[in-house]
């Protein structure tokens, strides 16, 4: 006595499971692809910039980028207070840095330029003070707002 399988059903069932599979799929890499963001007050102006939260978002940064897209700015955090160094990693612009320690600028190093050569040898810019949050800008905007150390980032309820 064999058992008689129906190809039809087992056809039907991997069917519906490569769907579901399909479905699941696209709607992680959507959701994978959807930009952390923020609005930030600095100067009173509102600023909607992207959130770095991750080693290797913060790795990327702005990295073989155009421009800021749609943002003004991109919001890198930090789990722990440091001299957290930067660099102009595969940058195409111009951005100013800032440092700020809970909030507080700590430091500022304004209209820093694209530098196309290897890693190795690319400028490390480091804060003079420890910090916990790094906000790269437009170039020449620290200056254009008169922004400078001591001056305070609030987030929006916005």
């Amino acid at each position: 006595m064999g058992i008689k399988k129906k190809k039809g059903a087992f056809k039907k069932i991997n069917l519906i499971f490569l769907g579901i599979f399909f479905v699941a799929f696209s709607v992680l890499s959507v959701w994978n692809l959807r930009t952390p963001s923020a609005v930030v007050v600095l100067q009173d102006k509102n600023l909607n910039v992207m959130v770095s939260n991750t080693k290797s978002t913060r790795y990327k940064g702005l990295s073989n980028r155009k421009d800021f897209g749609k943002f003004d700015g991109m919001m890198f955090l930090f789990d722990n207070f440091d001299r957290h160094g930067f660099v102009m990693r595969d940058m195409e612009f111009s951005i100013d840095i800032v440092w700020f320690n809970s909030g507080k600028v700590v430091d500022i190093a304004p209209n820093l330029q694209p530098e196309n050569i290897s890693n190795t040898e690319l400028m490390v810019y480091y804060p003079r003070k420890d910090s916990n949050m790094v906000l790269e800008l437009p170039a020449n905007w620290a200056e254009q707002n008169n922004l400078k150390i001591g001056d305070i980032l609030t987030v929006s309820d916005k």
